[in-house]
């Protein structure tokens, strides 16, 4: 999965070492660790984004296009050298690689999280944006394919359910960083071993997370 044994101790040890910022320590996670790419990503502060354009179109929730992908396997002392040429960019990962992503409504997200959990199905990390937003990690394809096994399952919208699919070219925040100016991404279930790696297919959560997102937006 791109990630070494050699990297995991170099991060365990790396954690207790002077100079480490906080967002060098979790790329060194997630590329030792679990196996995904990261990328420095733009920071926004009062609307304005770090990248320089002026007219940034989603101001601190993009990766920065002059930095270079800091690829899986990558250790810590690798990972603080990516980042002191970008000092305080956040943390993005690439979706389409390691794995797709299920949008949802946060409290839909939850609702479905508690479910899934109780049911014993099997489960990827997942996130929480600051902006209302659930982010279930899952394996790779499940965006191309979320319009077809929706209407498998007899939803003929997606669009209706507020639920969306994020694939190849898309890029998510990582926790901790800032996204958007708008505060910190949470982890609602952080990574492990047994499920970051090998993030489970779409179709084993689909049904619940639909199900209940169709709940959430019928109350609403």
């Amino acid at each position: 999965m791109g990630f070494t044994i050699g990297g995991i101790r170099e991060i365990r040890s790396g954690t207790r070492r002077r100079g480490r910022s906080s967002e060098c320590t979790a790329v060194a996670e997630f590329t030792g660790l679990w196996g995904w790419d990261a990328v420095p990503g733009a920071r926004a502060a009062a609307g304005v984004c770090s990248c320089g354009h002026a007219e940034c179109p989603a101001p601190g929730a993009h990766p920065l296009d002059f930095a270079p992908q800091v690829p899986a396997g990558a250790t810590l002392d690798e990972a603080t050298k990516a980042w002191s040429e970008f000092p305080g960019a956040s943390v993005m990962l690439p979706v389409g690689r390691a794995f797709d992503v299920i949008e949802v409504a946060e409290p839909a997200g939850c609702r479905a999280l508690v479910r899934l959990e109780r049911m014993g199905l099997p489960l990827g990390p997942v996130t929480a944006t600051p902006d209302g937003r659930a982010h279930f990690f899952v394996a790779p394809g499940a965006a191309a394919d979320l319009p077809q096994l929706l209407y498998r399952m007899g939803w003929d919208d997606p669009s209706a359910l507020d639920l969306h699919g994020l694939g190849p070219g898309s890029h998510v925040t990582a926790p901790p960083s800032d996204r958007g100016g708008l505060g910190p991404v949470r982890w609602l279930r952080p990574p492990a071993l047994d499920a970051a790696t090998s993030p489970p297919a779409a179709r084993l959560l689909l049904g619940t997370l639909a199900y209940v997102a169709h709940r959430s937006r019928a109350r609403t």
